[in-house]
C-alpha cells in the first residue's frame, strides 16, 4: 500500500474515532479504509434500527452522527428498519421476554423512523432495507440452517441471557433467533462495518461470526457510547422523561438543552454534534478555567442541535424566545390561545383541557410541585376552583404557557 493512501485511510481512522467506544477490530478497519480509497470503493456501513416505539430522541443520534460521519468521508450507509426483528424485540438488557409487536404498530413507527432519521442522515448516500425482505421468505430449513451456526452455549454468552438463566426466569427459544437474525442482515448486505450501542456489543459480534461461516470477510464491530439524559444519571429514555426529541418544537429542544447538567456540556458537543473536536477541548478549557460561562456553552449546544434538525432560523428565534421568558421573565408573545367553554373549572382538569399536562393526575402533581401559574402568580392548592378570564395566561413549568379565551 502506498505513503499517500495509507496516511488518507490513518486520518479517516482519527475522525471516525471520535466518540466511539469500542471498535473491533481497530486494525482491520484501518485495512478497509486502505482499500476502498485504493479501489475507489466506499464502504457498506450498515445500522439496524427497530421501530419498537415511534419516536426518535437525542441518544439515538449519537450513533446516527457517526453514520453521517461516514457519508462525509464518502462511504455509503445501509439502514435497515428491523420489521420483522421489532416482532421479537431485542432482548438485549431485558430481564424479561420482550412483548412482541403487532404488524401495525411496527409498520407506523418505521413510516415515523424514516421521517426523522433523515434529518441527520444524507439521504443521498443512504439505502434504507426492511429486513423482513430476506427473513420473511425463509421456510423452516433455511431457520434450522441459520440456527445451526451457532451454539446455545455461545448464546449464554450474553450477560442477560445468563442472569435470567441464573436466576430461574424464562428465556423464549424465539429470543435466541434475534441475534442470529441481526446477523443475518450482515450476511446479506455484505456490510463492511456494522455500528450500534455499546449494548449492541453481543448481536454485532454475532454478524461478524455468521459473515465468516458464510466465506464473507468479517464486518467490523464499532459501538457507541449511550448517552446519559438530561437529567445526568440515567440513559436518555423517553419512559424516564429524560429525553430531548428530534422531532419535539424548538423551543422545547432549546429549553431542556438548557437543563442538562454542566458536567455533560462537552460530552454532548462530541456525541451529538458535527462541531470540530479541536473547537470542543477549547471550549472544555474555556469553561474549567472560567473563561467561558456553562449558560454560553449550553446556548451554543441549543443552536447547534436545532439548526441541525430544523435551521438556524428556528435556532436564533428560539434562543430569542428562551431570552425573553427565563432571563427577563417575561410572557412571551407567540403562546397558543385556547378557548374554554366554561367559567370555572378544577384547576388540573383546567390544565388537563388545555394540553398543558397529560392528565388531571399529572396536573395535580404539577400544582403540588409549584410548577403552575396564572398571570404569572403561583397555584399551589391542588384542589383549587379558577374563575376564568378572557386573555387569562397559564405557564406549566418553565416552558409551557397557554391563553385562554372563553367561547361565549
Amino acid at each position: 500500500m502506498d505513503k499517500k493512501t495509507r496516511e488518507q485511510a490513518i486520518k479517516q481512522l482519527e475522525l471516525i474515532r471520535r466518540g466511539t467506544a469500542e471498535i473491533i477490530p481497530e486494525d482491520e478497519l484501518l485495512r478497509k479504509l486502505e482499500r476502498s480509497i485504493k479501489n475507489k470503493k466506499p464502504l457498506n456501513i450498515k445500522l439496524g434500527l427497530d421501530p419498537t416505539a415511534p419516536d426518535i430522541h437525542l441518544g439515538h443520534t449519537v450513533v446516527l452522527n457517526k453514520l453521517r460521519q461516514f457519508q462525509e468521508l464518502g462511504h455509503e450507509v445501509r439502514l435497515i428498519i428491523g420489521d420483522f426483528t421489532a416482532r421479537i424485540g431485542d432482548p438485549s438488557g431485558k430481564s424479561e421476554t420482550r412483548k412482541q409487536l403487532t404488524e401495525e404498530q411496527v409498520r407506523v413507527n418505521a413510516r415515523t423512523y424514516q421521517e426523522q432519521i433523515f434529518k441527520i442522515l444524507d439521504k443521498s448516500r443512504t439505502t434504507v432495507y426492511f429486513n423482513s425482505e430476506w427473513l420473511s421468505p425463509m421456510n423452516f430449513a433455511d431457520v434450522l440452517t441459520l440456527g445451526a451456526k451457532y451454539t446455545v452455549a455461545r448464546m449464554m454468552e450474553r450477560d442477560d441471557f445468563a442472569k435470567r438463566y441464573k436466576d430461574g426466569l424464562p428465556i423464549g427459544v424465539h429470543e435466541f433467533f434475534y441475534p442470529l437474525m441481526q446477523g443475518y442482515d450482515s450476511v446479506v448486505l455484505e456490510s463492511d462495518v456494522e455500528l450500534g450501542g455499546t449494548d449492541q456489543k453481543f448481536n454485532l459480534l454475532v454478524g461478524r461470526n455468521l459473515q465468516r461461516e458464510y466465506g464473507q470477510e468479517p464486518q467490523i464491530a464499532m459501538m457507541m457510547p449511550i448517552l446519559e439524559g438530561i437529567d445526568g444519571v440515567q440513559k436518555m429514555s423517553k419512559s424516564l422523561g429524560n429525553y430531548i426529541g428530534v422531532d419535539e418544537d424548538p423551543n422545547e429542544i432549546f429549553g431542556k438543552t438548557m437543563s442538562i447538567p454542566d458536567e455533560l456540556i462537552t460530552r454532548y458537543f462530541e456525541l451529538v454534534t458535527r462541531v470540530p473536536m479541536d473547537e470542543i477541548k477549547r471550549l472544555d478549557k474555556a469553561m474549567k478555567n472560567g473563561q467561558v460561562n456553562p449558560r454560553d456553552a449550553k446556548m451554543r449546544l441549543a443552536r447547534e442541535l436545532i439548526t441541525m434538525f430544523y435551521d438556524s432560523e428556528q435556532a436564533r428565534l428560539a434562543e430569542e424566545r428562551f431570552k425573553l421568558v427565563f432571563q427577563k421573565h417575561d410572557i412571551p408573545e407567540d403562546i397558543p390561545e385556547i378557548k374554554v367553554s366554561y367559567r370555572e373549572a378544577w384547576l388540573p382538569k383546567l390544565l388537563n383541557d388545555t394540553g398543558l399536562v397529560s392528565s388531571t393526575s399529572d396536573g395535580k402533581r404539577m400544582v403540588k410541585q409549584g410548577a403552575v401559574k396564572i398571570n404569572g402568580e403561583k397555584w399551589d392548592n391542588d384542589e383549587a376552583m379558577v374563575s376564568i378570564e378572557n386573555g387569562m395566561v397559564i405557564q406549566v413549568g418553565k416552558r409551557k404557557f397557554a391563553r385562554l379565551l372563553v367561547e361565549e
